[in-house]
C-alpha cells in the first residue's frame, strides 16, 4: 500500500514523498524558545495556545492518526527574468500560482486514491503551510532532507527549492527511515550572505529581520535601518538558497506548469509594481501569492527598491505614489525613496509635492527629508 501511494505521489507531480509517525516533535524546544524570544514578529496565529497544543502533539490534531504522508513539490520555475539588472526580485516559489491551492488540490486527488484501495472508511487531515505543524521536522523525518543551516530543508540530490504538504492518515503505513546526517560542514554562505544578520547559530531566523518576512508577512512601516538591506526584492527572498552549495550544484528548474512565472511576472520592472493599480493587482495576481502582501505592501515595497536603485526614472512614479496614495505607508516609503535616490530631480519633486500635501504626518517627513538633504550639502562644502 505504502509503495502504491508514494507512486501515485509521484504521478500526481511530488518530487519526494515519505511517511512518518504523528510523535511529538523532537524540535518543539527550539519552536518554543523561539517564540518566547518574539522572533515570530507580528506572526502571533503562531503564538496561540491552541496552536501550540497541536504543534506539540498531532494527533491532537487528528486523534486516531496513525501515519503522516509527507510531500515535496519543486517550486524553482525554468524561465529566468531576461533583464535580471533591471527586474524587479519577487522569490521563486511565488512567480506561479499560489501554492497553497496546486499542493492541497493535488493531495486531495492522493486521499482519493487512496479511499479507492481501501474498503473500510478512514479519517484525514490535509496541510501545507496552513496548519500548527512544524512541517520541516515531519519532513526530516519522513526522509526527504535535512533542514540546513538557512532552515530550508535540503535534499542531497535536489537541493531546496521546494514546498511541502502533509496528509495526517488513520491508516498504518510503513515509516521511511529519518534523515539524519547533516550536509551543511562547516559552510556558513547562507549566514554571510544574509543582508539583515537574520540567521541565527540555531538553525532559525529572527523573522523580524527576515526580508520575506519584511515584504509578506510585516504589515507597517519597514525599519529604516533594515530598508537599505532590503535591495530590489518586492516579494520574498531567496539569498540563503541561491548561494547554498547543494542548490548551486543540484538544484534544477521544474517543468511544472503551475510554478512557471505568469504573465506580469516573467519579466516584472519596478514600474510595474510602482504604477500597480487597484485593478490591475486584481487581474494580474489574481490566485498569485503576491495577493498576501496586498497592494499596498507591493507598492511599500517597491518604494524601498526603487529607493535602493537610486534611479532618476523612477522619481515621477514615487512622486504620483506621494500625492494620490491613501494608505500613509506607501506614501511615506514613497517620501524615503525620493530622499534615497537624490539628485535636483527628486529634491525638486520633494518641494513639490510639499506644496499640495496635506497630510500633517507627511508633510513632517518631507520636510525632514528636505532638511537632512541640506545638512548634507552644508556638510559636503
Amino acid at each position: 500500500m505504502t509503495k502504491r501511494i508514494k507512486r501515485e505521489a509521484q504521478n500526481l507531480g511530488f518530487a519526494l514523498v515519505g511517511i512518518t509517525s504523528p510523535d511529538p516533535p523532537s524540535h518543539l524546544e527550539i519552536y518554543s524558545h523561539w517564540l518566547q524570544a518574539g522572533m515570530h514578529g507580528e506572526m502571533n496565529y503562531l503564538a496561540t495556545a491552541r496552536a501550540k497544543e497541536r504543534r506539540a502533539d498531532p494527533r491532537k490534531i487528528l486523534p486516531d492518526c496513525q501515519s503522516i504522508l509527507v510531500v515535496a513539490v519543486n517550486c524553482l520555475p525554468t524561465k529566468k527574468p531576461q533583464n535580471p539588472s533591471s527586474t524587479a526580485k519577487v522569490a521563486a516559489y511565488a512567480q506561479g500560482d499560489d501554492y497553497h491551492k496546486i499542493i492541497t488540490e493535488r493531495l486531495q486527488k492522493l486521499v482519493h486514491f487512496i479511499e479507492a484501495q481501501i474498503d473500510t472508511p478512514f479519517s484525514f487531515k490535509i496541510y501545507t503551510d496552513t496548519g500548527p505543524i512544524l512541517e520541516r521536522e515531519l519532513a526530516q523525518r519522513a526522509g526527504l532532507g535535512w533542514i540546513g543551516k538557512n532552515t530550508c530543508l535540503i535534499h542531497p540530490r535536489l537541493g531546496s527549492h521546494f514546498l511541502i504538504g502533509e496528509v495526517l492518515l488513520s491508516i498504518p503505513l510503513a515509516f521511511d527511515t529519518p534523515f539524519v546526517s547533516d550536509h551543511c560542514g562547516s559552510c556558513t554562505r547562507c549566514i554571510d550572505s544574509c543582508p539583515t544578520n537574520c540567521i541565527l547559530p540555531n538553525r532559525t531566523i529572527d523573522a523580524r529581520r527576515c526580508i520575506s518576512y519584511l515584504t509578506i508577512e510585516h504589515r507597517g512601516d519597514i525599519a529604516h535601518e533594515l530598508r537599505a538591506k532590503v535591495g530590489d526584492w518586492v516579494f520574498g527572498c531567496d539569498i540563503c538558497q541561491d548561494v547554498c552549495p547543494w542548490n548551486l550544484r543540484f538544484s534544477a528548474p521544474t517543468e511544472d506548469d503551475a510554478f512557471q512565472p505568469r504573465a506580469f511576472l516573467k519579466d516584472p520592472s519596478l514600474e510595474d509594481f510602482l504604477t500597480l493599480s487597484p485593478d490591475e493587482f486584481r487581474t494580474n495576481l489574481s490566485g498569485s501569492p503576491l495577493k498576501r502582501s496586498k497592494r499596498d505592501g507591493l507598492l511599500r515595497n517597491a518604494a524601498v527598491a526603487a529607493g535602493n536603485s537610486k534611479r532618476e526614472d523612477l522619481i515621477p512614479m514615487l512622486e504620483k505614489n506621494l500625492i494620490n496614495e491613501k494608505t500613509l505607508q506607501v506614501r511615506s516609503h514613497a517620501v524615503w525613496a525620493l530622499l534615497q535616490i537624490r539628485g535636483d530631480k527628486a529634491k525638486r519633486a520633494l518641494q513639490k509635492t510639499s506644496k499640495s500635501v496635506q497630510d500633517p504626518t507627511i508633510l513632517a517627513e518631507i520636510h525632514e527629508a528636505l532638511a537632512s538633504w541640506e545638512i548634507d550639502r552644508e556638510d559636503t562644502q
